[in-house]
């Protein structure tokens, strides 16, 4: 695909997406993760980044969970999705009362080139606009990625378990 298609593609994508409003969540689908941004108006969003990360790097931000450091950055929408999908995602407004978006767009525009601490499971992106739109610093991400590894890990347990079982049970027969 020449780039003159690529960009031509990215500007309908643009089109067809319904356009976000100051204080919105925006969640972008990288090809292993979601990343989070926060609109702030006239196209601009307001999200993490690893300290050397460009706008639009797509994948090679999951370079992000090997940093324990995060420039808070002012970037295009467009560029900082670059190819990815991304949608408008205020998931928890059932849940929390959003901030009066003036005093979302104040709190992030006040963070905007400050190297702040970064964790994976503790302080990532979706916490950071989390806590910017609602006060309250959480991550689906995290909490659903714990409870796979959980399952995950009480299957192993259970096969584990039978197999000591099976082995006794031959041990016994002979």
């Amino acid at each position: 695909m020449g780039p003159a298609l690529v960009s031509s593609l990215k500007v309908l994508f643009l089109v067809l997406q319904p356009e976000p409003k100051p204080g919105d969540l925006i969640e972008i689908f990288r090809p292993m993760y979601k990343h989070w941004a926060i609109y702030v108006g006239d196209g601009y969003v307001i999200h993490l980044a690893p300290p050397s990360e460009f706008a639009g790097a797509g994948a090679a931000s999951i370079m992000s969970a090997l940093t324990d450091k995060a420039i808070v950055k002012k970037e295009l929408l467009c560029d900082v999705a670059g190819g990815d999908k991304y949608h408008v995602n205020n998931k928890h407004d059932s849940e929390y009362t959003p901030l009066p978006p003036n005093k979302i767009i104040q709190r992030a525009e006040e963070l905007v080139g400050k190297e702040i601490h970064y964790k994976l499971t503790s302080e990532n992106c979706e916490h950071f606009v989390n806590e910017l739109r609602y006060g309250v610093a959480r991550s689906d991400q995290v909490r659903d990625a714990v409870k796979v590894v959980g399952i995950a890990g009480m299957g192993l347990a259970t096969l584990g378990l039978i197999g000591v079982l099976v082995s006794r049970n031959k041990k016994q027969k002979q």
